[in-house]
């Protein structure tokens, strides 16, 4: 058992993997009909700040905070139209990405990631 989420940016191998994560993750978002309307036009900006948020929500580099400040995800969500639907299909290709880049059931790590993805994506519905 983890002594704490911090622990996961070592164990899942550091930032590199949570790069590979989020490529893989917006690769889907890019074809997806429930999410693409969501997200900007442009995904860029967008791969780079969620890498650099999860970076440092596991125990990495805080370079997230140096460029934007408290990360305030409830609030920087707020706008977009968060249903049970978004958050179940966000939810799911989380997951589908972490099999994808090795971070399958049986990585120690990946109980601890499924909750927070799982947890974090509740928190974002805004609307019904």
């Amino acid at each position: 058992m983890l002594a704490s989420d911090k622990e996961i940016y070592s164990l899942i191998g550091g930032s590199g993997k949570f790069y590979e994560l989020v490529e893989v993750f917006y690769g889907k978002v890019e074809n997806d009909q429930v999410l693409r309307p969501l997200f900007p036009e442009d995904l860029e900006e967008g791969k780079e700040l969620q890498a650099l948020f999860l970076i440092q929500r596991f125990g990495g580099p805080r370079e997230y905070e140096q460029k934007r400040g408290h990360p305030m995800l409830r609030r920087r969500h707020f706008p977009f139209k968060i249903n049970k639907e978004a958050r179940d299909q966000w939810v799911k290709l989380m997951k589908e990405s972490l099999d994808e880049i090795g971070i399958s059931a049986k990585h120690p790590a990946r109980p601890y990631l499924d909750a927070y993805f799982e947890s974090t994506g509740t928190k974002m519905i805004n609307s019904h």
